[in-house]
């Protein structure tokens, strides 16, 4: 195995145990019995930033979410907020004019790798015809 593949491997397994880890603290941080549950429904949206470090970012999504009958309940940190809703709000979500059940604000994971290879594409580009001309 390359040093590349192997870096790339060791970060992919990094990522998927900070996953695990931050799952994990969420059903820790919140236990419900079933009398909190029944008749509820809970979603976490996640940003791939730190977006909700900031009062009006948190406000503006407690707001888009409200409109699907969401109500914020937590919010775990600057990347992640739960909510809840009455499981009656279900029967409105196909006249809605935003998706209920997102779940992530920004860029999707496919998107931030395509920036990082077009990134390091052009760095390595960028090298390449600086070293090639220089001879």
């Amino acid at each position: 195995m390359s040093g590349a593949t192997g870096g790339a491997t060791a970060a992919a397994a990094a990522a998927a145990a900070a996953a695990a880890r931050m799952r994990e603290e969420e059903e820790k941080l919140t236990p419900y019995n079933a009398d909190d549950l029944k008749g509820w429904e809970f979603k976490i949206v996640r940003a791939n930033s730190r977006k909700f470090k900031h009062a009006d970012a948190v406000r503006q999504l407690c707001e888009e979410e409200a409109q699907a009958g969401w109500e914020m309940v937590e919010k775990f940190d600057d990347s992640r907020i739960r909510f809840k809703r009455r499981v009656e709000e279900r029967s409105q979500d196909p006249y809605r004019t935003i998706d209920p059940y997102r779940t992530l604000i920004g860029f999707s994971e496919s998107h931030i790798v395509l920036i990082i290879v077009a990134v390091c594409l052009f760095l390595g580009l960028g090298l390449f015809l600086a070293f090639g001309l220089s001879r």
